[in-house]
C-alpha cells in the first residue's frame, strides 16, 4: 500500500477506495518546482495503489486550484544550447499522462482559477467540475513570449476544438466557468457550495462498484484513442476479461434478483446500479 505522509504541499486523504488529495501551496498555489515533485509522486503512487479506484484532486484555497507553473523557476531552465528533439516524454508531460493512463478514475474539482501548467494538468484528468462565478481558466503563456510546454497545445483542442483552443491559447484571455463548459472543458459547473458534494458522491458511488470494473473500463476507454478497429478488439478483451471474474458473475446475477429486466426496475436503473455497489447513492445526487 502506497504511503503519502511524507507529503506537504499535497494533502491526502484515503478511504474507502477514494484518495483526495488536497492542494495547499499558499499563497496562490503557485505549481513551484517542489508542489510539481509532490504531484509527480502523487501520480506514480495512486498509479500503484491497489486500494484506490478514484483520484480526487481539489485545492485549500477557495479562489486557486493551481495559478500556473513558477515563472521564476522556468527563467531558470538551460537555454543556453539549441533546442532538441526528445525520443522520450519530459518530466511534466510524463506526469500528466500518468494521471490520465493510470487505471483509475481521476476527477479535477477546480473550485477556483486554473492557469497555465495547472489547467494542463486538469486537462489530462478524466473529469473536469467547476463552481459558477469562481471557476476561470486561462493560459498565459504565448503573452509571456513561450507556449503552453505541459501538453496546453494538444489536449486543449483535443477537449474544445481547434479553433477555440487557438483562441484561448493566443488570446490569453480569462474562460469563464460557463463558457467553459459549454465548449467541453469542464464537464459540469455548479453554484457555489455545491461541487464538493456532488464530487464526493460522485467518487464514492464509482469507488463502490467491482474494482476490476472500473480499472478495465478506464483502459477501455483511453484505447479510444487508437484506431477504431484496434479499439474494439481492446474493448471486447476487456469485456472477455471481466466477464470471467467472480464480481462480474456475482453482480450480474445479483442484477436480476433486485428486478434487472423488469419493467419496474428498468424504469429506476440509476438506483439499481447503486445498490449493487457497497454504499446506497441515489441517482438524484449524480
Amino acid at each position: 500500500m502506497a504511503a503519502y505522509d511524507d507529503l506537504t504541499l499535497v494533502r491526502v486523504a484515503k478511504a474507502d477506495r477514494v484518495a483526495v488529495a488536497t492542494i495547499d501551496n499558499p499563497p496562490i498555489n503557485l505549481m513551484t518546482l517542489p508542489l510539481f515533485g509532490e504531484l509527480a509522486a502523487l501520480a506514480e503512487r495512486i498509479a500503484a495503489d491497489d486500494d484506490v479506484s478514484v483520484l480526487v484532486l481539489r485545492s485549500a484555497d477557495p479562489d486557486f486550484f493551481i495559478a500556473h507553473f513558477d515563472v521564476a523557476a522556468i527563467l531558470s531552465f538551460p537555454a543556453d544550447r539549441p533546442a532538441e528533439r526528445s525520443p522520450a516524454l519530459n518530466g511534466f508531460h510524463a506526469m500528466t499522462e500518468r494521471f490520465r493512463t493510470m487505471p483509475k478514475v481521476t476527477i479535477a474539482e477546480i473550485g477556483g482559477r486554473v492557469g497555465g501548467g495547472g489547467s494542463e494538468l486538469a486537462a489530462a484528468f478524466d473529469l473536469r467540475y467547476g463552481v459558477r462565478g469562481r471557476t476561470v481558466i486561462n493560459q498565459m503563456e504565448v503573452p509571456l513570449g513561450i507556449l503552453p510546454g505541459g501538453g496546453g497545445t494538444q489536449r486543449l483542442p483535443r477537449l474544445i476544438g481547434r479553433g477555440r483552443a487557438i483562441e484561448v491559447i493566443m488570446g490569453g484571455g480569462d474562460l469563464d466557468a460557463e463558457t467553459a463548459e459549454r465548449w467541453g472543458y469542464l464537464d459540469r459547473i455548479f453554484a457555489p457550495g455545491e461541487i464538493t458534494p456532488f464530487v464526493d458522491a460522485l467518487a464514492a458511488r464509482i469507488a463502490s462498484f467491482p474494482p476490476e470494473a472500473v480499472r478495465a473500463a478506464k483502459l477501455s476507454v483511453n484505447a479510444a484513442d487508437l484506431p477504431l478497429e484496434q479499439g474494439l478488439i481492446e474493448e471486447a478483451y476487456l469485456f472477455q476479461t471481466l466477464l470471467r471474474t467472480e464480481p462480474a458473475q456475482r453482480n450480474m446475477a445479483r442484477f436480476l434478483e433486485i428486478g434487472g429486466q423488469t419493467r419496474e426496475g428498468e424504469l429506476r436503473m440509476g438506483e439499481l446500479c447503486a445498490e449493487l455497489g457497497a454504499g446506497a447513492y441515489a441517482q438524484s445526487s449524480i
